[in-house]
C-alpha cells in the first residue's frame, strides 16, 4: 500500500517514520542525516537507522452481477447475496481503517462503477447499490477486467467476487493484467452445494440463466461427464490464480460468508509479516 493519508498498512517502501524496521551497514551515497552515531559510539562501525511508513489502501470490491450469480439450491442462500455480504463487510471495514473504497458491479458491461473514496457519506452510497443491484445478462467479466486495469490508475487493492463462469485461459490474461499494471488482486471464487456435487436423483430440466436455453437431462447419464468437467475448470482455476499471484479463495455458500472472510484477513495479516 502506498499515499499520502495515514492508514494502518505496512508501506512497501524504506523511509524516514515513527516506526523503527531495522539496521543495516552504511555504504557510499547512502544520507548521512541517517546514520545512528549512539550505534557508532558503541560499535565503531556505521549503521543506517530503516523505518517503515503506515500509509493508506485504494480498495475496489468488483462484484459479479451477471445472471448466473441467481443460482440457490434449496435453502441455501445466491450467490449474488452471498456476495453482497462478502462486499458490503470489505466496505465497511475499509471505511473503518480510514481507506478508499470503491465499487465495480459487472455482466456483459459495467453496471455501476463508484470510484473509492473515503467517507461515511460514501460508503451509505455503497451499500445502497449493492442492495438494489440484480443479477442479468451475460457474462463478460474477463473485458471488464481488462478495462479496469486500465481505468484505474493507482495501484490498488482490487477484490473480485463472482462464480467466474468463464474459460480460465480468459481470466489468466485478465489477472496478469492488473499485476502487471502493479495492482494487488485477490478473488473470492463463489459456488453452491448443488454445483459441487450435483447430487439431482431425478430428471430435471436445467435452464442457462445467462443464455435463455434449457435442457432436459436425466442426471444419472451425465454425472460422471460432469464431475470430470468440473475437476478439469477447478484444477485450471487453481493453476491460472497461483501463476498469476491471485490471493484465491474458494467458496461454498452453504458455509456462513464471516468463515471465508476471516481466512481472507488471517492471511493477509500473515503475509504482511513475511519479508
Amino acid at each position: 500500500m502506498q499515499g499520502s493519508v495515514s492508514g494502518r498498512h505496512a508501506s512497501p517502501h524504506r523511509g524516514s517514520s515513527v516506526e523503527f524496521a531495522e539496521y543495516r551497514k552504511y555504504v557510499p551515497g547512502d544520507d548521512l542525516r541517517r546514520l545512528d552515531w549512539r550505534a557508532f559510539g558503541r560499535t565503531d562501525r556505521y549503521y543506517v537507522k530503516e523505518f517503515e511508513a503506515d500509509t493508506n489502501l485504494r480498495c475496489c470490491v468488483v462484484l459479479d452481477t451477471s445472471g448466473s450469480m441467481a443460482y440457490a439450491s434449496k435453502n441455501q442462500m445466491s450467490k449474488i447475496d452471498y456476495g453482497r455480504r462478502i462486499a458490503a463487510s470489505l466496505a465497511y471495514l475499509a471505511a473503518q481503517q480510514g481507506d478508499a473504497v470503491g465499487l465495480a458491479c459487472v455482466a456483459n458491461k459495467l453496471v455501476q462503477n463508484i470510484p473509492p473514496r473515503r467517507s461515511a457519506a460514501h460508503l451509505k452510497v455503497m451499500l445502497d447499490t449493492l442492495e438494489q443491484t440484480q443479477p442479468k445478462g451475460e457474462t463478460q467479466l474477463p473485458a471488464i477486467l481488462d478495462e479496469l486495469a486500465e481505468t484505474i490508475r493507482q495501484r490498488a487493492l482490487i477484490v473480485v467476487i463472482s462464480d467466474f463462469f468463464v474459460e480460465p485461459a480468459l481470466l489468466k490474461n485478465s489477472f496478469e493484467h492488473l499485476r502487471f499494471r502493479k495492482h494487488d488482486v485477490a478473488a473470492f471464487h463463489l459456488l453452491d452445494t448443488q454445483e459441487l456435487e450435483f447430487s439431482f436423483q431425478r430428471p430435471v430440466r436445467f435452464n442457462d440463466m445467462e443464455g435463455g436455453t434449457h435442457l432436459f437431462v436425466e442426471p444419472s447419464e451425465i454425472a460422471d461427464r460432469y464431475h470430470r468437467a468440473l475437476q478439469t475448470y477447478l484444477i485450471d482455476m487453481q493453476r491460472i490464480v497461483l501463476e498469476s499471484s491471485v490471493d484465491y479463495h474458494r467458496v461454498t455458500t452453504s458455509e456462513a460468508y464471516e468463515h471465508p472472510l476471516m481466512r481472507f484477513l488471517v492471511r493477509r495479516t500473515q503475509s504482511r509479516g513475511v519479508r
